[in-house]
């Protein structure tokens, strides 16, 4: 199998062996871009499983956490 990393969006954590769990849009195989979360080593050559998510499902995920967060986080990003 082979990963075409196309953007990176963010890291979401970092662990203690340097791994990174990021988001990333991503072609598996030459198929269609994919947003994609797992966790890279610091080279970006060895990866964990992780999952892949197309637009829609990034779209319904953002929904669900804007309906758990949105209105209750303040401006620093923690619940109130």
């Amino acid at each position: 199998m082979t990963c075409t990393l196309k953007e990176h969006y963010g890291v979401l954590s970092h662990d203690a062996n340097g791994w990174c769990k990021e988001l990333n849009l991503v072609s598996w195989n030459g198929g269609m871009d994919k947003f994609d979360i797992r966790s890279w080593d610091h080279l970006h050559q060895k990866k964990t499983r992780g999952i892949t998510l197309r637009t829609e499902e990034v779209e319904n995920l953002y929904r669900i956490l804007d309906g758990l967060y949105g209105a209750e986080h303040d401006a620093a990003g923690s619940m109130s």
